[in-house]
């Protein structure tokens, strides 16, 4: 029978196992420092590619707008040179075209081309740097500068969009009017865009670099997202252990995470929640050591004489079937403490409203108090303010006044005294028990109304009860809208005061006239609210 109900659970535990599993794939699959840092990488790569994208359209549109530019310079000023040098000789020599040798001699990869206008519009190179270094490669000849069309040239087709052109003007002496003589075209050799070769290494040289700190940008912002999550993830990994270890039983494991940020405070509200915990978890143990040695000791009581009974031993006269009754009687108060504590605290008994004049109340519950405090040896107080109206139920108001002067009797010592007032506030009614006997400790006012805790855990059932009448109190006086105060000190006594809002007799009467108008349902529901009264 075990195997056969363990078994399909098993099963289910590990189908939910494979199923979480499998909807884990990819992505998830990793670890949250992964993750994190993998996210900080690929920031850092787009932001590269990006600044690299945008790095190649400058290169592309204003880089190359800049050597174009100082190309133009260059054959501007070349130009000018040789249209100053035309002027005072006259005629295309090589000492007027020195300029454009000297402009090859110091420019490395520049091509210089010199052309005039001949008659008739011919165009007619005069100097070619192109053509000069293929007569050096190939017939030796030195120094070849005047050249006709008919010789090669590297030099790009005229007008072409690779090649600066600046026309040589020149001033007539005769009519001191300007006349174009010739032109003078750069390019650069082997290149399409005019880029020199540095100008091509200190574009490349710029790429390299670029790429180069992509790669360190990658690479510091992996070491820098793995740190962050590390530090991110150590908390959440100190809760995680902490959650394990109080799954296991460790009821006193803390994550011990203060500060001010996010997950500090997601780690006090951890911890508060495990004190919490904690603390329902030793009252429960509280609750059943209680319940059991007050269970057993009236059990065993019976047990013992109906079994002397039945042996012979005692005989079944009134005396000992008086100490069954006994005993089968404070069975029924204690599980009709604990059968009341539970209607409360769920609302299942419904509280009816009506208004209680509290001072003629509690002269009651003192009138039936007074032989059982004189036996205590103890002497009881009243004092009460007129006219103190509340909205509620009586029956539970004296519960709750006849608990706390039980209790009040049961830790006061003899000779001593307990004091019992009603008075009016502005808006609260209060009901003031106070006592003479052990007192409470600033830590114990905090825990008095738990669940079975008791002022003193060796008490036993007889002499201090089972720890559930304050807390009887506090769900009552909750259930009318009010709170306990409570005050006290070792050794001197105590003081509990109940505080209940006062009856508004206009604001009652206005809630009255308003009912019948809101729903058709009010009478019945009155009638419900009524029922128990009739039962009483």
């Amino acid at each position: 029978m075990q195997d056969s109900t363990t078994g399909p659970i098993g099963r289910t535990g590990a189908d939910e196992t494979g199923a979480r599993s499998h909807t884990r794939s990819g992505w998830g699959n990793f670890s949250y420092t992964t993750r994190v840092t993998a996210a900080f990488a690929f920031i850092a790569a787009m932001t590269a590619l990006v600044a690299i994208g945008v790095v190649s359209f400058v290169w592309e549109q204003h880089f190359q707008t800049y050597t174009r530019a100082n190309m133009e310079s260059l054959a501007k000023k070349t130009a000018d040179n040789i249209a100053t040098n035309y002027e005072k000789i006259g005629a295309f020599d090589a000492q007027t075209l020195a300029p454009a040798e000297y402009v090859v001699s110091v420019t490395p990869g520049i091509g210089v081309q010199v052309a005039t206008n001949g008659a008739g519009g011919i165009r007619e190179i005069v100097f070619d740097s192109t053509q000069v270094a293929v007569e050096d490669a190939h017939e030796g000849a030195a120094n070849q500068n005047l050249l006709g069309n008919n010789i090669p040239s590297l030099a790009p087709q005229k007008n072409d969009t690779n090649m600066e052109t600046a026309n040589i003007v020149v001033t007539d002496k005769d009519t001191d009017v300007d006349k174009v003589v010739g032109s003078v075209s750069v390019y650069v050799l082997g290149s399409d865009t005019l880029l020199r070769t540095s100008d091509e290494e200190f574009r490349n040289k710029s790429y390299q670099a670029m790429l180069f700190a992509a790669a360190m940008a990658i690479l510091l912002a992996s070491c820098i997202g793995f740190l962050f999550a590390r530090n991110l993830v150590r908390p959440i990994n100190r809760m995680t252990t902490t959650a394990k270890a109080i799954k296991e039983g460790d009821l006193s494991a803390r994550t011990d995470l203060h500060g001010e940020d996010e997950i500090a405070r997601l780690g006090e509200t951890f911890d508060a929640m495990a004190d919490s915990v904690e603390k329902d978890r030793e009252l429960e143990r509280r609750l059943t050591t209680d319940v059991a040695h007050e269970l057993r000791t009236p059990l065993m009581a019976i047990q013992s004489t109906v079994e002397a009974m039945v042996d012979g031993v005692f005989e079944a006269d009134a005396e000992h079937l008086e100490t069954v009754n006994s005993e089968v009687q404070r069975l029924s108060r204690l599980v009709d403490s604990l059968l009341k504590l539970s209607r409360l605290e769920s609302r299942s008994t419904p509280m009816k409203e009506e208004v209680v004049d509290v001072g003629q109340l509690i002269a009651g519950i003192i009138a039936t108090h007074d032989a059982f405090v004189a036996d205590s040896g103890l002497t009881l107080e009243y004092a009460a303010d007129d006219g103190v109206l509340v909205l509620g139920d009586a029956d539970m108001i004296r519960q709750a006044t006849a608990n706390l002067i039980s209790n009040a009797v049961r830790y006061t010592p003899e000779g001593g005294r307990v004091s019992v007032s009603v008075r009016r506030g502005d808006l609260m009614a209060s009901i003031a028990v106070r006592d003479t006997g052990i007192g409470l400790s600033p830590e114990e006012t905090k825990m008095v109304f738990s669940r079975f805790w008791r002022a003193d855990a060796g008490r036993n059932r007889e002499s201090g009860g089972l720890g559930i009448g304050l807390a009887v109190v506090k769900e009552i006086v909750d259930r009318h809208g009010g709170w306990v105060k409570v005050e006290g000190q070792r050794d001197e006594g105590a003081c509990f005061t109940i505080n209940i809002p006062l009856y508004d007799e206009a604001k009652n009467l206005k809630l009255r006239q308003q009912k019948p108008q809101r729903t058709t349902k009010a009478p019945k529901e009155k009638q419900q609210k009524s029922r128990p009264k009739g039962r009483k």
